[in-house]
């Protein structure tokens, strides 16, 4: 997209109940790793239209800018806000919602209504090629509702492996984001046991 090159980016596989809500997935995608790294999928116009394409959100030659892209980035951190007061039990941050809100109301959700000869009657979502960025805003806003309100909501919880920062659902006790995490978490606790002290992140 936009001739940009594509930075080989990390394998980091999804979190649990990513691949269920792209919501969680987008608030996912600004990630903290071990050693101080940083990795953000969506860190500029090409990767995030990479991230859009791969979830089926946008077509792979969109060609985004980086307005386009900086909105997207935006969504992710007003999500973010609502997932973390989701799992902290804390009350939802008034500018997220309001965020999220406006998102779902920029591009119509439902598939509209057409006619074409050859198909007859049929339901399409429209995609203009001006208003892509809207829909998949939408899309992503009314995901991380469903999210937010639904019946996995009360599984949502923060990874327990520090530094990291996703997201996931929670499958019985499992609380880690990844295996690596898992056994970063429990290669600390073994330290902790042997040593009396905290290891480091």
């Amino acid at each position: 997209m936009n001739g940009e090159p594509g930075p080989v980016e990390p394998a980091v596989p999804p979190a649990p109940g990513a691949e269920q809500y792209p919501a969680l997935d987008l608030a996912n995608s600004a990630i903290v790793l071990p050693g101080g790294r940083f990795l953000d999928l969506l860190g500029t116009p090409g990767a995030a239209g990479r991230w859009l394409a791969g979830h089926g959100l946008a077509p792979a030659d969109a060609g985004l800018g980086e307005v386009c892209a900086a909105r997207l980035r935006s969504l992710r951190e007003q999500v973010r806000a609502l997932v973390a007061s989701r799992v902290d039990g804390c009350p939802a941050p008034s500018d997220a919602l309001a965020a999220v809100n406006e998102a779902m109301t920029k591009a119509p959700a439902a598939a509209l209504l057409r006619w074409e000869p050859a198909r007859g009657l049929h339901r399409a979502v429209t995609h203009p090629a001006d208003r892509i960025v809207e829909h998949a805003l939408a899309a992503l806003a009314t995901d991380a509702a469903d999210l937010l309100t639904g019946a996995d909501a009360g599984r949502l919880t923060a990874c327990g492996s520090p530094p990291c920062n996703r997201f996931l659902l929670r499958h019985g006790r499992r609380h880690w984001c990844s295996t690596r995490c898992g056994d970063r978490a429990r290669a600390a606790r073994a330290y902790a046991r042997r040593t009396g002290r905290p290891a480091e992140a």
